[in-house]
């Protein structure tokens, strides 16, 4: 487990060089050994192996037994139109299915990412695919992490992880942390992953996994192993295949019994019941599914939705249980301010606490798109809506000096010189500025803060903070000059923001539309179970606590135990990819027939 490690340990176990790092030719011997860092895909599917799949279905099978039998009864006519219905039937399938395959290579075709690595002791760029275990990688804000990686070293370093744990806030990340226990993912914060994001900080870290061996490609390959069941309607048409089979041979059966007794020509009667039986197998029946089907992908396809499977659109008419992921699926996955104190009371802003929030604040707007960390974007929207412009606000409050966010302290602070004056203005955490104020701001002015005005603070914090929303606090304080070394104390408290990922608008009327059609919503996430709980109030997916479970508890449970309690939790949090196989198979087991939805790796 690489973040139980020491980085010394790290270092030793990956046969590498802190310093200079990988030779290349250790290198390209090591990616000899252990192949490219890309994830494994399965092999296409030629339009031949399409064509043939098409012929797979029982019922279609009987119908090539039917012409068979035809062609040997001399019913030629019989015999070519059932050739033809089932050629017809299988074209129709192979172009739907062709058309949806390349609609899903045009999705997956995405550039392909770079690495700065050390090598030899020199800063280089490369394909991450040509990245191997014990290659020294740096990272900086706005790249995408190409490997499983254990941190050396670590500036403020925020990862977004939403892909792989569902978490949809970014993550801190120091590489001094050593872990003497077993950690869940979302909790290694000295490790970072494959296809996650840096939103903040930079950082360098070591190679322990590649390929299909990171989290990612544990992903990949359960999926791989996962089998394919037959959907309803293909259950329902395989089982009127054997009923209609067992009919036939009965009628067989029947008419040569019939012909013994009655002492006729036992050819002719064979040839008379094998007749009838062909005649009662509906050959028709296989184009007809097949256009309607196709038919209902076209609707689809008109609603943005790619469909691989023909069978597939019946079977969402099928689902008796919705499993969905939370972050990007039923949220924005976007932090957003929904929450605001000032002057005292919640749900109120002043010009102070919205100056502050755009002034104290590294992301910028270009070219109409807001660039830097998911929190500080949010206050900076928040600030925009409302009228307070940082483009405007940056020139009347030149920035001379700044202490940088760290995530001990947990709090920034920036100078601002306007005209004469000198402003500070300091945001983080509400229990660490609380504790460096000792007024309130209150209508345009500063006024001591009192042990009652800080007990009103903390309740609409704790408010707040119930309805799994972050508190950020701001703080401001008037210096004689921009280089003062007590900046942070003695300040004047402004008010706070709650921040969170909310629930996308037109999601709690698609719920509301489900359960009216008598299938169930559960919300599986990798996220706390607060957050995930608060979401699914307002969501109208879940109402008490009793209706969530974490990965941890679905770890102490057994397949049977899961199955046998699955209907009674609505919602899913902190869980792996694992789990939510498990939780599938569990509602799979209760004879439901379960669709899952999601924007991410799992």
């Amino acid at each position: 487990m690489p973040y139980r490690k020491t980085i010394q340990e790290i270092e030793t176990a990956c046969q590498s060089d802190l310093h200079k790092g990988l030779s290349e030719e250790e290198a390209q011997r090591r990616q000899k050994e252990q192949g490219k860092n890309i994830l494994n895909k399965k092999k296409k599917v030629t339009l031949l192996q399409m064509f043939l799949e098409q012929f797979q279905d029982p019922m279609v099978i009987i119908l090539i037994i039917g012409a068979i039998v035809s062609i040997f009864l001399k019913e030629y006519m019989d015999a070519c139109i059932i050739l033809v219905v089932i050629v017809l039937n299988a074209i129709i399938g192979v172009i739907q299915e062709f058309k949806a395959e390349k609609a899903i290579d045009a999705l997956e075709k995405l550039s392909e990412p770079k690495a700065y690595v050390l090598r030899d002791g020199y800063l280089k760029e490369i394909n991450s695919e040509d990245l191997v275990v014990g290659d020294i990688v740096e990272l900086e804000a706005g790249r995408y992490i190409p490997a499983d990686m254990r941190l050396l070293t670590s500036t403020n370093l925020k990862v977004e992880e939403s892909t792989l744990t569902g978490e949809s806030e970014a993550i801190e990340k120091q590489a001094d942390i050593v872990y003497p226990d077993e950690m869940h993912i979302a909790d290694q914060r000295n490790m970072v992953f494959m296809s996650t994001y840096v939103t903040y900080g930079k950082a360098q870290g070591m190679v322990v996994r590649c390929g299909m061996d990171s989290e990612v490609g544990k992903i990949a390959r359960m999926l791989d192993e996962t089998k394919e069941d037959m959907t309803p309607l293909q259950q329902r048409l395989a089982h009127l295949s054997k009923i209609l089979g067992m009919l036939s041979l009965g009628v067989c059966a029947a008419m040569f019994v019939v012909a013994i007794l009655q002492g006729r020509n036992l050819f002719d009667m064979l040839l008379l019941s094998i007749s009838l039986a062909v005649a009662a197998i509906p050959e028709g029946l296989p184009a007809v599914v097949t256009i309607v089907l196709a038919l209902g992908v076209q609707v689809m396809s008109k609603q943005n939705a790619i469909v691989r499977k023909l069978h597939a659109v019946e079977t969402l008419g099928s689902v008796s249980v919705i499993c969905s992921d939370k972050t990007g699926t039923l949220t924005q996955n976007k932090m957003h301010v929904v929450s605001s104190y000032a002057n005292g009371m919640l749900q109120e802003v002043n010009d102070e606490l919205l100056k502050g929030m755009v002034l104290c604040n590294d992301a910028s707007i270009s070219q109409n798109e807001v660039l830097g960390e998911p929190t500080e974007t949010a206050l900076l929207c928040f600030g925009e809506k409302q009228g307070f412009h940082k483009k405007d606000l940056d020139m009347k409050y030149v920035r001379v000096n700044e202490i940088p966010f760290d995530s001990n302290r947990k709090r920034m602070t920036t100078i601002h010189q306007h005209e004469r004056e000198v402003v500070a203005y300091t945001k983080g955490a509400l229990e660490k500025i609380l504790a460096m104020c000792t007024s309130v701001w209150q209508d345009g002015k500063a006024v001591r803060m009192s042990n009652y005005e800080k007990q009103r603070i903390l309740e609409a914090s704790r408010q707040v903070s119930e309805d799994a929303q972050r508190v950020l606090a701001l703080a401001r304080k008037t210096l004689k000059s921009p280089y003062e070394d007590d900046v942070e104390n003695k300040m004047c408290f402004i008010g706070f923001v709650g921040l969170m990922d909310p629930p996308r608008e037109e999601v709690k009327d698609a719920i509301a539309r489900c359960y009216k059609a008598g299938i169930r919503v559960a919300m599986i996430t990798g996220d706390h179970p607060l957050t995930a709980l608060a979401i699914a109030r307002r969501l109208g997916i879940a109402k008490q606590e009793t209706e969530v479970i974490t990965g941890n508890q679905l770890d102490a449970m057994s397949d049977e135990e899961l199955c046998a309690s699955v209907k009674g939790y609505r919602v899913f949090a902190r869980v792996t990819p694992q789990h939510k196989v498990r939780i599938v198979q569990a509602f799979k087991q209760n004879d439901m027939v379960v669709a899952m939805g999601g924007d991410g790796v799992n």
